[in-house]
């Protein structure tokens, strides 16, 4: 082997890294966030509870439906898992989805019918939980309950932990239940929110709502490798490279791993 041509094959290996190693220390100085307004010391003053949306009724909801001029007729009922509730006088009724207002609205119609001018008012004695699901490539993937407003995706996500370095971030989005329980698959922009640069992609979820977050491109062959290759074929790797002159150099190999 030609003794000399290791200094100038050593320079030449060196300067590439040396410039993957500058590439990598400036990629990892920039930040995607951009310059975002500074937050105030305090919240303003019911800046959140001003912007809730109305509540709506729930499954599992209890309520106390009321007419002030016959009291007689008071009755506690529960939101049925169909979303319909039964009094005395009205046998059936949709409660779900919809306001307590709006809902004493069309009992006061249907009551009408039976009772002069009736002055129906619905309150909700007790609220049944709201859930929301995340899976995918999140640390702690599971079913969230709250009590209230849903979740918006960014507090989903946080619930869960987090994503994994192995997670498409470009591509979570969401599956939820439309009329009928027919699925749909709705796309999200998480990117945008875990950048900081879109505050209104941070959407609010409905019930029942499933986030999903894919695993990168990259994951899946790494797993496809190791599931389908690795486990059973059991390969084993040698590489060999040329020192100096392709012609007349030496050829160093390195010995393949033994295989058991």
């Amino acid at each position: 082997m030609n003794e000399s041509a290791l200094p100038t094959r050593r320079r030449r290996i060196a300067v590439p890294a040396g410039v993957v190693l500058a590439s990598t220390v400036v990629l990892a100085a920039c930040s995607l966030v951009p310059n975002l307004p500074p937050a105030p010391p305090e919240p303003p003053p019911e800046s959140f509870s001003a912007n809730l949306p109305p509540y709506r009724i729930q499954v599992g909801d209890v309520l106390e439906v009321r007419l002030l001029l016959n009291p007689e007729l008071n009755e506690e009922v529960t939101v049925r898992p169909d979303g319909h509730i039964s009094t005395t006088v009205v046998p059936d009724a949709k409660a779900y989805g919809v306001t307590p207002a709006e809902l004493a609205a069309t009992l006061r119609r249907s009551y009408a019918k039976e009772l002069q001018n009736p002055r129906v008012s619905v309150v909700v004695k007790s609220f049944a939980p709201t859930r929301v699901y995340v899976g995918g490539e999140v640390n702690t993937p599971g079913e969230f309950i709250t009590v209230g407003p849903t979740l918006t995706l960014s507090q989903a996500i946080a619930r869960a932990g987090g994503t994994k370095l192995s997670s498409d971030e470009s591509s979570v989005y969401i599956i939820r239940r439309g009329p009928g329980d027919k699925p749909e698959f709705l796309s999200v922009k998480w990117r945008q929110v875990s950048e900081g640069k879109d505050p209104a992609a941070d959407v609010r979820l409905a019930p029942y709502d499933v986030v999903y977050v894919p695993k990168l491109g990259v994951a899946e062959v790494y797993k496809f490798y190791n599931q389908y290759i690795g486990q059973f074929a059991n390969p084993s790797f040698g590489f060999s490279y040329i020192i100096n002159n392709p012609t007349t150099g030496s050829v160093v190999t390195a010995p393949a791993a033994a295989t058991p």
